[in-house]
């Protein structure tokens, strides 16, 4: 006899596994089923209301006319606006007594801080550590080519070094001895500087090298070999080196020479892409208070 049915028993969709096990069609929760074609009704409102459907060279406004790009705009607006005064101090302050301006200090540091990650980070490294092999220099140790003031920092950083933006960039020029000297000679006065570098050096070769050192480059780098800030000729008696002061790189900057060059970033040469007044302060504070400043 036919097993009778049920009416309140649920129909199976038709699908049996293992004999005995089927797949019942329960119908969805009319909630669910109602909160799923609002949702779609949602999408629908939404990416008519909202910047969504893409065209070929921009996609659809939207009729609220919502923006992401003008809130940010507004956003940064409202930064600009709120540290405004500050921006002007910094601006015309004299940068020597701007240690006396506490809050302003820390402006001023904070500021540079994103300025110098977002500008220099690039050749000085992240943490103003340089690249030596690069000619990159440290920013936190206490050797300044052209001066560690903030006053000096914040020149450099406007005019530059040895760029045709500015006329007034910082500038010095090594000659490449390897045009005028002989390989013999070349290596004497390598010698000679590793040796007043108080690194090992063969001494005959470095006695033999400092006639030539003085003949060819005290005029630059002095007598002693201490370097002239005024010129941008380092000190070749520590042990802070741009290029580096192996035998292989010194042979390799004497003979050659060297000649890095770094960008002018004020506005006055960049034009809208350059920095502020305010700007090349700002960065000049964050960099003389890494620890090499003077």
């Amino acid at each position: 006899m036919a097993e009778e049915k049920n009416e309140n028993q649920v129909e199976t969709t038709g699908h049996v596994w293992d004999e005995d096990l089927e797949e019942w069609n329960n119908p969805l929760p009319r909630w669910w089923v109602w909160t799923f074609y609002a949702t779609l009704v949602w999408g629908l409102i939404y990416t008519i209301a909202y910047p969504a459907w893409p065209l070929v060279d921009r996609a659809t406004s939207g009729f609220l006319g919502y923006s992401s790009r003008a809130e940010v705009a507004a956003d940064i607006d409202a930064v600009e606006q709120a540290n405004a005064s500050n921006m002007e101090s910094l601006a015309t302050i004299e940068l020597a007594s701007l240690s006396d301006n506490a809050d302003l200090q820390n402006f001023a540091v904070n500021a540079g801080a994103a300025i110098f990650r977002a500008n220099c980070s690039q050749c000085h490294g992240a943490g103003a550590a340089g690249v030596q092999a690069s000619g990159y220099p440290n920013l936190l140790d206490d050797d300044w080519l052209w001066g560690g003031s903030i006053d000096e920092i914040a020149y450099t950083v406007s005019h530059g070094i040895r760029n045709e933006q500015s006329y007034d960039s910082r500038w010095s020029e090594m000659s490449a001895f390897g045009e005028i000297l002989e390989e013999e000679e070349i290596a004497q006065v390598v010698a000679y500087v590793r040796s007043i570098s108080n690194q090992e050096a063969d001494a005959a070769l470095a006695a033999a090298g400092e006639t030539v050192f003085l003949d060819n480059c005290a005029s630059c780098h002095g007598d002693d070999g201490a370097g002239m800030r005024d010129l941008g000729a380092p000190n070749l008696t520590d042990a802070i080196w741009l290029y580096g002061g192996s035998e292989e790189l010194l042979t390799e900057t004497i003979t050659y020479s060297r000649f890095g060059v770094m960008p002018a970033w004020s506005e006055e040469f960049r034009g809208a892409s350059g920095l502020s007044m305010a700007e090349v302060n700002a960065v000049a504070a964050y960099v003389h208070q890494l620890g090499g400043g003077e």
